[in-house]
C-alpha cells in the first residue's frame, strides 16, 4: 500500500452491517489476541513452538504480535471483518517477495528471538521458507493468517473476509493469486468452497497439511 491514508480508507461494504476494512495501528493488539484465540491448537505452530513444554502460550502471543508488527512496518495488508464496529475477523496477507521466507528484516528477528526464543524463531523461519518454496507461482499473494472470532464462526464471516482478500488480489494485477498451507480437514473444505485448489501436500516439521491457491480468474 501507498500510504497510511489508503490503508485507512479502502473498505469493503456488506449487507447486514458487515464492513471489511484495513486495520489501523491502535487495532493490531486487538487482532493479535484474536489469532492467538484461532491459532493457539494449530498443529504446525503448536509444533515449532513446542506446546508440551511450558510457556507455550507465551512464546505462541510474542509471535504472533512480532508477526502483525513486522507486517504494519512492511506496509502489508492486513484486513479487518467488522460487524457493526466490534472485530469479528482478521487476515494477513503478503505481497511476494515481502516479508515471505528467510530474507526477515534483523530488528523483527531480534525481537522475535527475544519473546520466543532463538530455536523456535529459527524453526518459524524454516517453516515460511518450506512453504514458499513449494507455492508454483512467480507473483502471488500469501493469505499468512485468517481467523474469525470463535463467537461468530459458523455464521458465513469466512466468505466476507476471503471476499474482502480478493479485492487486495484485484488491486495488484501483476498478482497471480493468493496461496494458504492449511493443516486442518474441516478448514480444507471451507477453502474449496471458495474457489481454493489443492496444488500438493506439503510437510513442515512434524505436520503435513495442504498448500491451496486461489487463481486469478482469467479475463
Amino acid at each position: 500500500m501507498k500510504s497510511d491514508q489508503i490503508m485507512n480508507d479502502v473498505k469493503v461494504t456488506t449487507e447486514n452491517d458487515i464492513r471489511a476494512s484495513y486495520l489501523s495501528a491502535g487495532e493490531l493488539k486487538l487482532a493479535a489476541s484474536l489469532l492467538f484465540q484461532s491459532y493457539q491448537d494449530d498443529p504446525v505452530f503448536k509444533d515449532v513452538f513446542d506446546a508440551s513444554s511450558s510457556g507455550y502460550e507465551q512464546r505462541l502471543r510474542a509471535a504472533i504480535r512480532e508477526e502483525l508488527a513486522a507486517f504494519w512496518q512492511a506496509r502489508q495488508p492486513i484486513m479487518g471483518l467488522y460487524l457493526g464496529e466490534a472485530l469479528v475477523g482478521v487476515a494477513c496477507i503478503n505481497s511476494s517477495g515481502q516479508g515471505l521466507g528467510s530474507e526477515r528484516f534483523w530488528h523483527w528477528r531480534l525481537k522475535m528471538m527475544l519473546g520466543a526464543g532463538y530455536f523456535n524463531t529459527k524453526q518459524m523461519i524454516e517453516k515460511e521458507q518450506i512453504i514458499v518454496d513449494a507455492v508454483p507461482l512467480n507473483n502471488y499473494h500469501m493469505l499468512s493468517f485468517i481467523a474469525i472470532h470463535p463467537l461468530h464462526q459458523h455464521h458465513g464471516f469466512g466468505h466476507y473476509l476471503l471476499a474482502a482478500v480478493n479485492t487486495v488480489l484485484d488491486e495488484n494485477q501483476d498478482s497471480e493469486g493468493v496461496a494458504i498451507y492449511v493443516t486442518s480437514d474441516k478448514y480444507l473444505e471451507f477453502f474449496k468452497e471458495c474457489d481454493y485448489q489443492v496444488v500438493k501436500e506439503v510437510t513442515v516439521g512434524k505436520v503435513t497439511g495442504h498448500l491451496m491457491i486461489h487463481y486469478r480468474e482469467q479475463e
